[in-house]
């Protein structure tokens, strides 16, 4: 003889006596991971629109991730000295930067990119993205689909209200993105000349970045993101506000859509982080710029220094840079006397 086993009844307050009006606080968390991935990537795609987490308001202020560093850098090919002026090289150098040590990094072109480097298909998979990345990136997304097929389940009406002023706000930011990082002066063309650059972040971390002149001036030279204009700084205040907005509205959604959402946020928040720093190479404008090799540590600045003076056969960028004296005497020097 048969029975019907009832199903179990879903309750939309499933922890009695838990009250949690404040979770819309949560996306107002100043989490960088937004602004980090975009520095990364160079840009923002429409695909962006679906990664939710804390910090969507801040994404315009991804030209802040460097900490206000602009580092000294040198041409060894030519001893002209001058400043990394592109804040996303900045941040990339820093995170592959070590204290005492020397990093090679190459500049190279990204073939079937466009020259903003924003295309569709590059916001989730590049040429030089690992496979942890693209599948961490690619997580986040499937989660907020997740989350917007249940609360529409559930019934919960103010939950999805939420969820899609949150991807409107993102939306706002990434078109604003999108205009913003446009190729702009990078200085007169040199077809076809290599280049050779020291670069000296702070903390004692060398960079020496290799790569066609073009290309090194597309990273490092000009600007990355424009100011913005009136209506952009318009439209990005009131992506803003609708942040704050949905924050107020949170408390309007069932206990579950609450618990949803804050696990949403928490999620995307971690999965973007493992996604940025699993990132081996910074793109923009459809260079890279990936490291090659170990760091090779130096006991001295000036070990550093006599090394790379012996190897180009000029000092003059050393004695720019501050690395020697205009009268100490470097390895060449002695060099020349020994076989004087």
């Amino acid at each position: 003889m048969s029975r019907d086993v009832p199903l179990p009844s879903w309750s939309n307050n499933p922890i009695a006596g838990l009250s949690l009006d404040a979770a819309g606080l949560v996306a107002l968390a100043d989490i960088q991971t937004i602004e980090e991935r975009t520095a990364l990537t160079g840009g923002s795609t429409y695909l962006d629109m679906f990664v939710l987490c804390p910090g969507i308001h801040r994404q315009q202020h991804a030209t802040e991730l460097n900490g206000s560093e602009f580092p000294a850098v040198a041409a060894l090919t030519s001893g002209y000295v001058f400043r990394v002026e592109n804040p996303a090289t900045v941040l990339f150098l820093q995170k592959i930067g070590k204290t005492g040590h020397l990093v090679n990094a190459e500049v190279s072109l990204v073939s079937g990119t466009n020259p903003a480097g924003t295309s569709f298909l590059n916001a989730w998979w590049t040429p030089t993205s690992s496979l942890f990345c693209s599948a961490s990136y690619l997580a986040t997304i499937a989660l907020t689909w997740m989350t917007i097929l249940f609360v529409i389940l559930i019934g919960d009406l103010w939950a999805l209200a939420i969820l899609l002023v949150l991807m409107l706000s993102r939306l706002c930011n990434i078109v604003i993105v999108r205009r913003r990082s446009q190729v702009g002066w990078k200085g007169a063309p040199e077809p076809g000349v290599r280049g050779d650059l020291l670069i000296l972040l702070s903390q004692d971390r060398w960079i020496r970045l290799k790569g066609n002149v073009d290309d090194l001036k597309t990273v490092v030279s000009g600007e990355w993101l424009r100011d913005m204009t009136f209506l952009e700084s318009s439209v990005a205040a009131i992506a803003t506000t609708l942040v704050y907005v949905d924050a107020a509205l949170a408390s309007n959604a069932q206990q579950i859509g609450k618990i949803v959402l804050m696990v949403l946020l928490l999620l995307s928040a971690g999965l973007l982080g493992f996604s940025n720093d699993r990132i081996e190479a910074c793109q923009m404008f459809g260079r890279s710029i990936k490291a090659i090799g170990q760091p090779k540590a130096y006991k001295r600045r000036r070990d550093l220094a006599d090394e790379l003076i012996e190897e180009t056969g000029r000092e003059d960028w050393a004695i720019r840079l501050g690395m020697i004296n205009a009268g100490s005497k470097s390895k060449l020097d002695q060099g020349i006397q020994v076989m004087m």
